[in-house]
């Protein structure tokens, strides 16, 4: 059985529109080919590393303790073979929490390398994908940042494909959230039931 690591950060809890898609990729999901294991880097008390907490983190490192507690979330995402991000677009990218989830989970020793030739992912997982909601349309609008992050952070860490599902324009004037959402929530699940 394959390991999909959910890392939620739907941070309007049963209000948001993104936890709704959440749901629908999990419906479209073989429960018979993969195993969830859901994170949330708030109720986990994740902090940005910041002061001694990065001081305490940069020494683990230099001492090779990569097996610390310290390190186990970067060790379970390294260990995945699908990783979902959920999150709604907040400030053209998305909420600081999962900014703060991604600093915890760089390692270098654990989710990614350098050698000679530069960086590159030691990240097992075939896929990255993000499930995002937005108020406004920016489906190919250069002000979207969240989406382009998480692709750019899924070449460096070594993943071989990224996909994201949008729900977009969910605000605009003259658009039908409920259509929007039904759309999206449907290409997550045909995006969930392809995997393998």
């Amino acid at each position: 059985m394959k390991e999909l690591l959910l890392i939620d950060c739907c941070v309007q809890g049963k209000e948001s529109r993104t936890q709704k898609l959440t749901n629908a990729f999990l419906e479209g999901l073989d429960k018979q080919k993969f195993h969830v294991t859901t994170v949330s880097p708030e109720a986990e008390g994740m902090v940005p590393l910041t002061g001694a907490n990065f001081a305490r983190r940069e020494a683990l490192v230099a001492e090779g303790a990569l097996d610390h507690p310290r390190f186990y979330y970067a060790q379970q995402f390294a260990q995945a073979d699908v990783a979902v991000f959920a999150a709604p677009l907040w400030e053209l990218s998305f909420p600081a929490i999962l900014k703060v989830y991604i600093e915890n989970i760089s390692v270098k020793g654990i989710t990614f390398g350098c050698d000679t030739d530069g960086l590159f992912g030691s990240c097992r997982g075939s896929r990255l994908i993000f499930l995002t909601t937005r108020g406004e349309r920016y489906e190919n609008s250069e002000l979207e940042q969240g989406s382009r992050y998480l692709e750019a952070m899924a070449k460096f860490f070594g993943f071989e494909s990224y996909s994201c599902i949008a729900a977009d324009g969910l605000d605009a004037a003259g658009a039908d959230p409920r259509i929007i959402l039904a759309d999206a929530c449907g290409r997550a699940r045909g995006l969930a039931a392809s995997l393998s």
